[in-house]
């Protein structure tokens, strides 16, 4: 058996195990692919593994029949990238077998879905919230029926409201808890305190320097830009130094002199804190291997599961771009017949 992840992987749709199968094959042929139809899954199918496994043949002989098993569409080797430590890339070698031959046209639609199969498996799942639905809103009491008024009826007496009960952190007859150390004690105003950071910078520079106040239509007007400082990085004790240090004697307009700084002094883009950059995914990807060499390319690159040069030079590979013309064989044979008998001695 391979690692996991390496060795054999059967693909769908295989008709059942007969006595015929392969039989189209030559000897060594169907010997190996009989062999290899019924090994486990997840089994080694290297040219090593197999040639000490069938000792019938070498592993020049077992290359050339797994490269004869490709072009009858029986295999394909592919290779596929797995996420590894950190920046690292891993390459999974696996050889898909299928009992029933295979043309091009169906290996390439099958790799493909293999493809999006991995690309999926990248999207991260939606994190799944612990938190149980809102209650649903009790439905408002029905008010009792009207009671008739008249001389000889008594009112009834109207409902008395219940008393609000205690949860158990609260207790009776104490005065409220004091205010944790630090925490900003809750004012008057505190509904006009839903004011962004920027805005609070600007608002507490007159405190920290006369020179520099400011109006509520003066901070308004410089707000957005001194949120971009912050949008940048930056955090609110930087955008105060920055607007603080150096003053003149006399500030004339203190609207006109922070915007012009706010303008040139911009920093620029900085990550926030306690924030990396997310690293890429390795992408997940598979590359069709040819059978023979080895050179990865893409499927519709390896009919047959072979590449150029090796398709070439194998008989039984289909290659219409660089087959012969019947005419030209006979011509070939013919001018291989003519030289023999110039060959013959007289």
């Amino acid at each position: 058996m391979a690692k996991p992840g390496y060795g054999k992987r059967s693909a769908p749709d295989q008709r059942p195990r007969t006595r015929e199968d392969f039989a189209l094959l030559p000897t060594r042929e169907r010997y190996v692919a009989g062999f290899v139809d019924h090994l486990p899954e997840g089994a080694a199918m290297s040219v090593k593994t197999l040639a000490k496994q069938l000792p019938l043949y070498g592993q020049q002989a077992i290359s050339t029949a797994l490269t004869a098993l490709s072009v009858a569409g029986h295999l394909r080797r592919v290779r596929s990238a797995v996420v590894g430590a950190g920046d690292e890339t891993r390459w999974v070698f696996r050889t898909f077998w299928s009992r029933t031959a295979r043309d091009n046209e169906w290996w390439n639609t099958y790799l493909a879905t293999e493809q999006a199969v991995l690309a999926a498996a990248l999207v991260p799942e939606a994190p799944a919230l612990d938190t149980a639905p809102p209650p649903s809103p009790r439905p408002p009491a029905e008010d009792p029926p009207p009671t008739p008024e008249g001389p000889d009826t008594e009112q009834a007496p109207e409902p008395t409201a219940v008393p609000q009960q205690r949860t158990p952190t609260q207790r009776p007859d104490t005065e409220p808890a004091s205010p944790a150390p630090g925490a900003v004690p809750a004012t008057p105003h505190a509904s006009e305190a839903g004011r962004s950071p920027a805005y609070l910078t600007l608002a507490r520079l007159g405190r920290d320097d006369l020179r520099l106040t400011l109006s509520a239509d003066d901070c308004a007007t410089l707000e957005p830009q001194a949120t971009e400082w912050l949008a940048r990085g930056v955090s609110t004790d930087y955008l105060t130094h920055a607007l603080t240090a150096g003053l003149p004697a006399q500030v004339d307009s203190p609207l006109g002199f922070l915007r012009r700084r706010l303008t040139d002094k911009i920093p620029p883009q900085l990550p926030t804190e306690n924030t990396q950059p997310a690293a890429p995914a390795p992408p997940r990807r598979i590359l069709m291997e040819c059978t023979d060499c080895g050179r990865p390319g893409q499927p519709e690159a390896l009919p047959d599961g072979l590449c150029r040069p090796c398709r070439e030079t194998h008989p039984g590979s289909v290659n219409e771009e660089n087959s012969p013309h019947p005419a030209e064989i006979a011509d070939v044979k013919a001018h291989m017949n003519n030289l023999r008998d110039l060959l013959k001695p007289v």
